[in-house]
């Protein structure tokens, strides 16, 4: 007779694990308070989207159920900090943040930039946007209050913009423009159609074929749809709910104090003290057999030889 399984008490049956659009939630709430973070700092804004591109594209690869939002936001700012030159001293920087150490930043800096693969240069929409307004200037009866106004407005929908995965999907030229289009159709229009070389249509001369102009104009729209169905911080009590769900599901591995935890750093150090022994027993052969560098810095060495001979 085969034995009945029972759901045991904290057995992975019982626990609800987060879904994907739970994890996008807490992600795009710590991607707000970036904002907040720069605000107090008074960082510039190429840190702010910096921080928050980091902490998505962290989460490209990784789960909220191993790692807090909250830690990974506070290292990929810090790190951002320094990758775009405006560094701020660690210590600095923690004593200012609520219940943050030091070791709290450091501890996750280097999985930050593992998962970011070491990749840290990134070109904005709101560089692109300044970029497009510079151009349209130079464009033929301009009103330069409604510019600058259009600008304005265009560049709070690119903020906006970095609590979705537009940036992940489209390039920030594309972005900053339909976040123009957005403020202003005509300016956008405009600058598109004087980048394409199209003549102004005229409604006396209707043509089969889509100019270049309408055809850029309509890749936008669904930028400006995830936008503005999208562009909004979540819902607090919502978010909230899925935090005290997360207490539950968390990795255990990555809880400290937990015994899941403290095995497994029983296990990596009990792993590199072997490591280190195989090493120290290689290095002291090698010196018996009177040869410091090791039998394979000295057959490399041949090989060297043999490549300068030729």
């Amino acid at each position: 007779m085969p034995l009945r399984r029972t759901r045991q008490p904290g057995s992975s049956s019982s626990v609800s694990f987060l879904n994907a659009d739970e994890e996008l939630l807490l992600v795009k709430l710590y991607a707000g308070k970036v904002s907040q973070l720069c605000g107090h700092f008074r960082f510039p804004e190429e840190v702010e989207a910096t921080a928050v591109t980091y902490l998505k594209r962290f989460y490209l690869k990784n789960t909220v159920m191993d790692w807090h939002p909250k830690n990974v936001m506070l290292t990929a700012l810090f790190l951002a900090t320094k990758t775009t030159n405006h560094p701020i001293a660690l210590e600095h920087y923690a004593s200012h943040i609520p219940r943050t150490a030091p070791s709290d930043v450091l501890d996750l800096e280097f999985l930050v930039a593992q998962s970011l693969g070491f990749d840290f240069a990134v070109w904005h929409a709101h560089r692109a946007l300044w970029g497009i307004w510079l151009d349209i200037q130079t464009l033929p009866d301009i009103d330069m209050n409604e510019l600058r106004k259009a600008y304005d407005v265009a560049l709070t929908h690119v903020r906006a913009s970095r609590l979705t995965d537009v940036e992940l999907i489209y390039t920030p030229s594309q972005i900053a423009l339909a976040c123009l289009s957005l403020a202003s159709p005509g300016l956008a229009s405009a600058w598109a159609r004087s980048k394409s070389g199209s003549p102004e249509s005229s409604p006396s001369s209707p043509s089969s074929t889509p100019s270049p102009e309408i055809l850029v104009l309509e890749l936008l729209e669904p930028i400006k749809s995830m936008i503005l169905i999208q562009g909004s911080p979540p819902d607090v009590e919502a978010v909230r709910e899925v935090d005290r769900r997360l207490k539950l599901c968390k990795n255990p591995e990555k809880i400290v104090g937990s015994n899941a935890y403290n095995k497994k750093r029983e296990a990596q150090e009990r792993k590199a003290a072997e490591k280190r022994a195989r090493k120290a027993a290689q290095v002291r052969q090698a010196m018996a057999d009177g040869d410091p560098f090791g039998s394979e810095l000295a057959e490399q060495d041949m090989v060297d030889d043999d490549d300068d001979d030729d």
